[in-house]
């Protein structure tokens, strides 16, 4: 039976099958949609053939031939791009979600390009960054540290970067910046999705013995001290600069043209116009929540998103060591953090 997440409670069951991890969610037939996937396949099946794919070229590598690689990942529209695009300008090699590029070929039944990881002698240090959702089930659901580690990158040279952001703001991203290819309802269900299965990859980075560092979009309202924080806990503090930060060349096409920032090739359907903000620095961007309505908000609570992001924000509170007035400052009452 094909999956249907079509209305409310429907998506509240499939919330309660991805926060208990049901092992349905890898075997249930994922149908096609558009142009974004012509096969009919589960998840256990793509997961699968990307993971063939990275062990390819991982496999006889020596463990100390891995760079020490900072993978930063949670739901789409958490500024993930803005923070590539600060790794990049550090000088540090930084991959655009190379690991969803192979899975959207393998969702069409393209060949795979496999993810190339430079040698430790040639860069010691790699930032890589993906994002869950936000088009189709299958890339609501993926666990992107997974394919990493079961295709044999060393546990021991990763270190993952959680990413969170207000559930509202978020989703009025996702409803404003997405709307061109797929519809809100659609958006919704895979919103919820995204948001508790970004959750997953922090335990299973923990089962794994994978550093965890919780950095929640809200913290870059004070971006040089939040990021400096953030360097020191990667073991990174040598490549912070303040200008990293704080001064970009003017980017083209949303990216900052100066930073090492490094694109995989993907099809005409996900390039979005507009999507990424252009800056000239890396810094806060305030989201009108207009257009998320009462339902969706109550949606929100009833799954669990809420409660997700509550969580992702007492871990970033503790991973940068925040005391209570910076945390009430950045967060406020709608994270639960007393003035």
């Amino acid at each position: 039976m094909l999956l249907d997440v079509t209305s409310a409670d429907s998506i509240a069951e499939m919330a309660t099958l991805i926060r208990t991890g049901h092992p349905s969610l890898d075997t249930m037939p994922l149908a096609p949609v558009g142009a974004f996937q012509s096969r009919t396949v589960t998840l256990e099946t793509l997961m699968r053939e990307v993971t063939e794919c990275l062990a390819a070229g991982f496999r006889q590598r020596p463990a100390q031939d891995f760079p020490m690689l900072t993978f930063a990942c949670g739901k789409a529209r958490v500024g993930s791009t803005a923070l590539s695009n600060l790794f990049g300008m550090t000088g540090m090699p930084s991959y655009y979600q190379p690991l969803k590029a192979m899975l959207r070929d393998a969702m069409v039944g393209r060949p795979l390009t496999p993810w190339i990881i430079p040698s430790s002698a040639d860069e010691p240090n790699l930032f890589s960054k993906e994002t869950i959702g936000p088009y189709v089930v299958a890339e609501s659901l993926f666990n992107p540290l997974q394919l990493l580690i079961d295709a044999g990158y060393p546990s021991h040279r990763l270190h993952l970067i959680s990413l969170d952001r207000e559930p509202e703001s978020a989703l009025a991203s996702w409803l404003d910046k997405l709307i061109s290819r797929a519809s809100d309802s659609t958006l919704l269900a895979h919103y919820v999705i995204a948001a508790l299965s970004a959750a997953r990859v922090s335990d299973y980075a923990r089962q794994h013995g994978v550093p965890v560092t919780h950095y929640v979009y809200e913290v870059s309202k004070e971006p040089i001290s939040s990021v400096r924080v953030l360097f020191d806990r990667l073991g990174l503090s040598a490549n912070f600069a303040e200008d990293a930060v704080t001064s970009w060349q003017p980017p083209g096409q949303g990216h900052a043209t100066n930073a090492r920032v490094i694109f995989p090739s993907e099809a005409a359907i996900y390039k979005v116009p507009n999507l990424h903000t252009s800056d000239n620095a890396y810094r806060y961007q305030p989201r009108a929540t207009g257009a998320v309505n009462p339902a969706q908000l109550e949606l929100l609570e009833r799954c669990g998103v809420n409660d997700v992001y509550r969580a992702s924000v007492a871990a970033c509170i503790r991973d940068l060591d925040l005391n209570a007035t910076t945390a009430a400052r950045l967060f406020g009452e709608r994270a639960g953090v007393a003035a």
